[in-house]
């Protein structure tokens, strides 16, 4: 599966089979959660909160993907990520893009 953030790719004439998605909610744990506040209060970066965010990234992609397979797609273009805060300490991270094969 070719995942891109383009409209097209390169040498390849696409057949749109239409938008596919994944998303997920997820938190840490209230133990990191309180760790995570005290370094609120002297700066520098949330590493428990980027993992989060990779994780629910990686999940998002996967799910995407898998939907885009169930199409018979052969790649998905214009791919876009997208988060809220769903409740402190918890976020949303949804992956779209468009299915597409190749013909």
């Amino acid at each position: 599966m070719i995942l891109v953030n383009t409209d097209y790719i390169e040498g390849k004439r696409l057949e749109m089979l239409g938008m596919v998605k994944g998303s997920t909610i997820q938190s840490k744990n209230f133990g990191k959660d309180i760790t995570q506040s005290f370094k609120t209060l002297v700066g520098g970066e949330l590493k428990a909160y980027t993992e989060m965010m990779n994780e629910a990234r990686a999940l998002a992609t996967k799910r995407m993907v898998e939907e885009a397979q169930g199409m018979g797609a052969d790649a998905i273009v214009n791919i876009r990520y997208s988060s809220a805060a769903v409740m402190q300490g918890a976020a949303e991270v949804i992956a779209y893009g468009t299915a597409v094969r190749f013909v």
